[in-house]
């Protein structure tokens, strides 16, 4: 009985220990500091794990999932890269990789198997979901190359994609171009009008009456119950269909900095308030607003307990954008908590790598400049309480007793050898 009482007791112990290590995960320091050449390291480790996933066909095995799963991972990985360059000195070696490695996912964007979902009949060519993120992609692009460095063929595809973006927004009669026959997500749309505040950028404010109409025509389209842009709207009149979802709501709320700070302050107030929730302790963005319940579909995935995994990582991006650390560290605590990141051979990945499209939105949203002097530090009310860490502990606490307990109790009662 000795040796059994040993071995249930190692046992024990392998279960016991990655129970209490995974509770450090809850305290990790921050992996980055505000301000030029400063940059999230373990970042840089996902897009190399992202890399080899990409090289070996993940793009093609995401398309098997939702429609967009190859363009979305391609686009998340460039579009990581793009922060990651502009985080750094103009010599600096990661500088020259980050133009290499998005001008590679930017011309992965083009494959047929990019565009195989999409309809090239629509307006824009293949839609403003396309088009629009495409175009911030390569504006992010080109941002960060010296004007020397400019490839003639390449600005002349900007140009093209912007001007296309800009004709297409002035014919419509509604803000809400569409993505697909007969569907509009003003989502998409959202990303279309932030490309063209860059592509003013670029091309000497070509864009500014476009974007003006755009704003105004948006903001006479929100969602009466929650004051936010709804999920879909109607292709014609651009009134809502739905109501607000975390899953573009956390998309657009990262997008809107660059279309119009002051509304985009208020609406990610909103969302702030009625998207964010804790859940057993862990910080996550509900699909559907507080007291509204919903079913998961292909823009949320599962829900767990009301919560979207995909909103909630791509919240932790808009919250760095806006300056919101005291919802931005919590997210990124619980993601790590939640994720089990492992750190192997220089690569970084989450949930094992079975998901790299997770991995790239993750990705992307680590990357996001941590802006805080968008705000004052104390702008934003307390959505998640300083307190939510402990609901986690008391389970793995918990946890350990249960398994530990049988122990104590034989030990109390021997039988003898």
């Amino acid at each position: 009985m000795t040796i059994i009482r040993r071995i249930v007791q190692f046992f024990a112990l392998l279960c016991t220990i990655p129970l209490l290590l995974i509770q450090l995960r809850l305290y990790l320091p921050p992996t980055d500091v505000a301000g030029p050449g400063r940059f999230p390291p373990d970042v840089v480790a996902q897009l190399r794990f992202l890399r080899s996933a990409l090289d070996r066909g993940a793009g093609e095995e995401m398309q098997q999932l939702f429609p967009e799963g190859f363009f979305f991972s391609h686009v998340l990985y460039g579009l990581a890269w793009v922060d990651a360059g502009a985080a750094v000195a103009a010599d600096d070696p990661l500088r020259a990789q980050a133009i290499a490695e998005a001008w590679q996912a930017a011309d992965r964007l083009d494959s047929p198997a990019a565009l195989a979902p999409f309809t090239p009949a629509l307006d824009p060519p293949f839609g403003v979901f396309v088009v629009g993120w495409g175009t911030w992609l390569r504006t992010g692009i080109l941002a960060l190359e010296a004007p020397d460095q400019h490839a003639p063929e390449r600005v002349a595809r900007v140009a093209a994609d912007c001007e296309a973006l800009s004709a297409a927004f002035a014919r419509s009669a509604t803000p809400f171009l569409t993505s697909y026959p007969n569907q509009a997500c003003p989502v998409d749309s959202v990303v279309g009008i932030a490309a063209l505040r860059r592509c003013n950028d670029l091309f000497e404010a070509r864009y500014s009456d476009v974007i003006a109409r755009w704003i105004a025509m948006a903001r006479e389209r929100i969602d009466p119950a929650t004051g936010l842009l709804s999920h879909r709207a109607d292709p014609q009149s651009g009134q809502p269909i739905d109501g607000a979802r975390g899953s573009s709501q956390s998309i657009i709320a990262r997008f809107l900095p660059a279309v119009d700070p002051e509304w985009g302050l208020d609406q990610y107030r909103r969302f702030r308030a009625q998207f964010v929730t804790t859940v057993a302790g862990l910080p996550g963005v509900r699909e559907y607003p507080h007291g509204q319940e919903g079913v998961g579909d292909v823009d949320s995935g599962p829900l767990l307990a009301g919560v979207s995994l995909s909103a909630t990582t791509v919240t932790l991006g808009a919250a760095r954008a806006w300056g919101d650390a005291r919802l931005a560290e919590p997210l990124r605590l619980g993601g790590e908590f939640l994720g089990m990141g492992i750190d192997a051979g220089g690569e970084k990945r989450y949930m094992l790598g079975v998901l790299p499209v997770g991995d790239a939105f993750l990705a992307w949203s680590k990357a996001a400049p941590l802006r805080p002097e968008a705000q004052p530090v104390d702008a934003f009310d307390e959505v998640v309480p300083w307190w939510w860490r402990l609901p986690l502990h008391a389970v793995s606490l918990a946890l350990i007793a249960l398994i530990w307990l049988p122990l104590r109790r034989s030990s109390a009662h021997p039988q003898g050898d």
